[in-house]
């Protein structure tokens, strides 16, 4: 988040993450994609006694399900065929920091076993080893998924849920926490002018408005990439209306591409 300025939305979040960053208590963050789910893991990580430990983040949606089970927990030498040597695993090189499960809903049944028993026990098993590892980690997860659907589904473990579910955030889209919007604003341009080395000032008043009107499905991911693409394009040190996408011109959400 904008450093100097708290997003007014933002503040119970803030509030919230402010108490509970020194617990080891598993945390769920529930939000659309683009919402800022790992910013706000990160800033329970970079605030808590563990800011100096590893912290790392991985999306369980994009990993294949036949090399996720290795990347979490690891492997021993010829535990399959392209096992040549050992491999530590995801939660062993956060050992004393903090992991942030991204997709969980999209975690095998399988794996929610392990994982299950990594938050209990403080322990893993790499893959092919036969031997539990010791691991001091803070878990964080996030999810688009309804999980107690998922549970009620029998696609996600009731007692996995439990103890990820102990403290749940729910972080707001963007169309929801519209006054947030010319305060991140102004940060991307300002972020943008020290990274592409760009001397843009502000934004017309009508090209704000059309900004706080559009619905923003993709969250303030998308409002950041709408300002780096028009502060490319842009020849003057004001951004104005034409230099963003005509979804938001016209105030539609764009369509997806034909395959």
């Amino acid at each position: 988040f904008p450093s100097h300025d708290i997003l007014p939305c933002m503040l119970e979040i803030i509030e919230t993450v402010t108490k509970i960053a020194n617990y080891k208590t598993t945390v769920m963050l529930y939000g659309e994609s683009g919402t800022g789910k790992e910013v706000v893991a990160k800033a329970l990580h970079n605030l808590s006694i563990r800011k100096n430990k590893p912290f790392i983040a991985i999306n369980c949606a994009a990993i294949p399900e036949s090399l996720l089970e290795s990347e979490l927990f690891g492997h021993k030498k010829g535990a399959f065929t392209d096992a040549i040597k050992d491999k530590k695993g995801l939660f062993e090189e956060a050992d004393g920091g903090s992991i942030f499960l991204d997709e969980i809903g999209e975690l095998p049944l399988h794996l929610q076993s392990k994982l299950l028993r990594a938050i209990q026990h403080g322990e893993i098993c790499p893959v092919g080893d036969s031997n539990n590892i010791p691991v001091d980690i803070r878990i964080i997860a996030a999810t688009l998924k309804d999980l107690e659907a998922e549970v009620l589904n029998s696609k996600f473990r009731d007692d996995l849920y439990y103890r990820l579910n102990v403290i749940s955030i729910n972080i707001p889209p963007l169309r929801e926490r519209t006054e947030d919007i010319p305060i991140l604003v102004t940060h991307f341009i300002k972020q943008n002018c020290d990274r592409l080395k760009m001397n843009i000032e502000s934004i017309e008043p009508s090209a704000m408005k059309m900004l706080l009107s559009y619905p923003w499905p993709g969250n303030i991911r998308e409002l950041e990439n709408c300002i780096e693409r028009a502060m490319i394009l842009c020849d003057g040190s004001q951004l104005t209306k034409e230099l963003f996408p005509s979804s938001i011109l016209n105030n539609k959400k764009p369509q997806k591409a034909l395959s």
